[in-house]
C-alpha cells in the first residue's frame, strides 16, 4: 500500500513538472528591440510607424528618455503585466542610471493594454496617471478602431509628463561613436597614404614609428578613446613597416571595425519595477 502511494506521489509530480514545462515553453516570445515602434499584428500603416518614430526619436534627442511601443495580438498564458516586465526587462528602454524608459505595450485580440514606466519616471507617471491615460485616452480610440490615434494621444501626454520632469542631460555618446566610426575609412585610407610618404624620407622602422603615432593620436582625438589610438596606431605602425602587399602576401587579411548592421535602436540599459497601469477596451 506504501508503495502505490510513492508511486503515485512520484507520478504526480511528474505530470505537475511536465505542465510547468509546457506551460513555460508555451510563453510568447518576446521580439528583438530593432525600432522605437514594433507592429506584430499589421494594425499601423507605415507611414503611421513612421510618423510615431519620428517623434519618439525626436523627444529621446531632446530629453534622452526613451520610449517604446509594441503591439502584439496576445499575451497568452501570460497576463498582459507579466509580460510587459519580462519585455522591459529584455529591452532595458531608458539610459541606466536614471532609469527613464518607457513602454506602451498592446495586446489586440485580448483587448488589453499597458503603460510599463521605468523606475525613473515613477514620479512623473504614477500608476494612477497611467490608469488615466489608458481609461481616458487610448480606450475611447481603441474602441472605435482608431489604434494610431489612441497610442499617439496617449504619446503625446506621457511626452508632456516626462517634459516636465528634471532628468539628465541628453546623453551624446553613441552620436560621438557614430561620427568615429564614420571617419574610420578615411583614417585608415589616410594611414596608407601617410605611411607610405614617412616610409620613403624616414625608412620602414622610423617612418612606420612615426605613422604610427600620428594616427594614434589623431584616432584619440576624434573621441576613439585610448584603445582606439593604440590600436590604430599599431596598426599604422605594421602597415607602414612591412608595407600593404607584405600584409596581404602573409595572408594578414583586412581589418573591419565599428557595429555591424548599424542604423538600429536598442536600449540604454533602464530598469523597471513593475510600475504603471493596465486596461481594457
Amino acid at each position: 500500500m506504501v508503495a502505490k502511494v510513492k508511486i503515485s506521489l512520484v507520478a504526480l509530480v511528474a505530470m505537475l513538472m511536465f505542465a510547468s514545462l509546457n506551460v513555460c515553453a508555451e510563453l510568447l516570445a518576446i521580439p528583438v528591440l530593432k525600432a522605437r515602434v514594433t507592429d506584430l499584428t499589421q494594425t499601423l500603416s507605415a507611414e503611421q510607424q513612421s510618423q510615431l518614430d519620428a517623434k519618439l526619436s525626436a523627444f529621446e534627442q531632446q530629453s534622452g528618455s526613451q520610449i517604446a511601443v509594441l503591439i502584439v495580438p496576445s499575451t497568452q498564458p501570460e497576463d498582459i503585466a507579466q509580460y510587459s516586465i519580462r519585455v522591459a526587462d529584455a529591452w532595458k528602454l531608458g539610459r541606466e542610471k536614471p532609469d527613464d524608459g518607457l513602454l506602451i505595450l498592446v495586446a489586440k485580440d485580448d483587448h488589453k493594454m499597458r503603460i510599463e514606466v521605468g523606475y525613473g519616471l515613477e514620479g512623473a507617471i504614477p500608476d494612477l496617471t497611467a490608469k488615466r491615460i489608458i481609461t481616458e485616452v487610448m480606450a475611447p480610440s481603441f474602441k472605435q478602431g482608431d489604434f494610431y490615434g489612441g497610442i499617439n494621444n496617449a504619446l503625446d501626454k506621457l511626452i508632456a509628463l516626462i517634459s516636465g520632469e528634471q532628468l539628465p542631460a541628453p546623453n551624446k555618446q553613441s552620436s560621438d561613436n557614430l561620427s568615429f566610426e564614420n571617419i574610420l575609412p578615411i583614417l585608415l585610407f589616410g594611414g596608407l597614404i601617410l605611411g607610405g610618404i614617412l616610409r620613403a624620407i624616414f625608412g620602414n622602422f622610423f617612418g612606420g614609428a612615426l605613422n604610427g603615432g600620428a594616427i594614434g593620436v589623431l584616432a584619440w582625438l576624434l573621441g576613439g578613446g585610448i584603445f582606439a589610438a593604440i590600436l590604430f596606431g599599431v596598426i599604422a605602425f605594421l602597415f607602414t613597416l612591412v608595407g600593404p602587399v607584405g600584409l596581404s602576401q602573409q595572408g594578414g587579411g583586412g581589418f573591419g571595425g565599428g557595429r555591424s548592421g548599424g542604423g538600429g535602436f536598442s536600449g540604454g540599459g533602464g530598469g523597471f519595477g513593475g510600475g504603471g497601469a493596465s486596461g481594457n477596451w
